[in-house]
């Protein structure tokens, strides 16, 4: 019970965190490596899977990446661009905030749900939770890549191409 309860209150200040970064990145331009980097970073997390305590079946890999990319949906509603003068801007979103306290909501109530009634051990849980997390932040910034793609070119066929990063 008690690393439940540990990883639950480092999940809140993570999204805490997150809601603060996020607000300071809207001050500034948005760029490909600002998108891909927190993805490819988070994928060290996958190296959990070399202990034998946190793997799981192919069946549970599917089912915790499955509910990750319908948790990224709620995420890409409300990450929308827009084109400033000077380059392309992630527009700051008050339902983001509202969005991740809802996701992390869920997110405790899977945890307490799977812990507390099924036989699955702590490491496995934590392995799924760790997929269902990657699934949700790899589609979730695929889709504002290809938003930010999507603007660049417009963008670029608006302004001279040394405005363009």
């Amino acid at each position: 019970m008690f690393w439940i309860i540990a990883s639950t209150v480092l999940a809140a200040f993570m999204a805490i965190f997150m809601i603060i970064i996020r607000m300071k990145a809207a001050r500034k331009p948005v760029t490909v490596k600002k998108i891909i980097i927190p993805p490819i970073m988070m994928s060290t997390g996958a190296l959990m899977f070399l202990f034998p305590v946190f793997r799981v079946p192919w069946t549970q890999v599917l089912e915790a990446v499955g509910v990750g990319l319908i948790f990224s949906l709620f995420l890409i509603k409300t990450s929308k661009f827009e084109i400033r003068r000077d380059g392309i801007y992630l527009i700051p979103s008050k339902a983001f905030a509202i969005v991740l306290i809802g996701l992390l909501a869920a997110r405790i109530i899977l945890k307490l749900v799977i812990g507390g009634w099924t036989a699955i051990s702590l490491g496995e849980m934590s392995g799924m939770f760790f997929l269902l997390a990657f699934g949700m932040i790899i589609t979730w910034r695929l889709a504002m890549l290809y938003q930010f793609q999507t603007l660049k070119k417009k963008l670029a066929t608006k302004a001279p191409s040394h405005m363009i990063s």
